[in-house]
């Protein structure tokens, strides 16, 4: 019996890995400029809708899998309630970054209406604010089980690679203003003077 179900749990890691890589590979590929034009979508704002709720759809199917996975360790008492609220902060911060991009174009309910990229607030902090919270909104989590801790760990390597080919895609299009941004914000984890402001800023925007 116990053999049964070690081995049933390893296929239960293995289903929900395949899901996960399934997922990050259709969720890369479509928000690629190659696909967008191959569909031929004239219009912008309905692809990224469609896109996001393709996207969690398939995020549902990935989470789908392994829902009874052991519990690794939880924290006890008030410890957990702390855990609970850094969480809740840090919520706070993805919605405060999502609505500096603002977040009716990143639903794809508005178009995109400016020529620029964001570079204050959080995002003067590091690059890719939405990316470290939500590794930090996954590491904070008191009841941490093996699922959990895949997707922690999964979804950080997806965060960076993304986080990776995406700033290609802005170099190009926003050229040097784009690269002299990278040369003054860290990528993905804060630095001491970005975090206290006192790296020098420019115009981050293109000419």
């Amino acid at each position: 019996m116990m053999l049964e179900t070690i081995r049933n749990m390893h296929a239960d890691k293995i289903d929900f890995f395949l899901r996960f890589m399934l997922f990050a590979v259709a969720h890369s590929l479509f928000a690629t400029y190659w696909a967008k034009k191959t569909v031929h979508v004239a219009d912008s704002r309905r692809y990224r809708l469609c896109y996001n709720i393709a996207s969690l759809v398939m995020f549902g199917w990935v989470m789908s899998a392994f829902r009874h996975s052991d519990v690794l360790y939880f924290v006890p008492g008030v410890w957990s309630l702390i855990m609970y609220l850094l969480q809740l902060i840090v919520a706070v911060i993805l919605v405060s970054c999502l609505r500096q991009t603002g977040v009716g174009e990143f639903l794809g309910f508005t178009r995109q209406t400016t020529n620029s990229f964001t570079h204050t607030g959080w995002y003067s902090v590091v690059r890719h604010p939405l990316y470290l919270f939500s590794t930090l909104f996954m590491a904070l989590n008191p009841v941490m089980t093996s699922q959990w801790l895949m997707l922690t760990i999964m979804g950080t390597v997806y965060f960076v690679i993304g986080g990776l080919i995406e700033e290609r895609r802005l170099a190009r299009e926003f050229g040097e203003a784009y690269r002299d941004y990278q040369q003054r914000v860290p990528f993905y984890i804060p630095n001491k003077l970005s975090y206290l402001g006192i790296l020098p800023r420019s115009k981050f925007s293109p000419e």
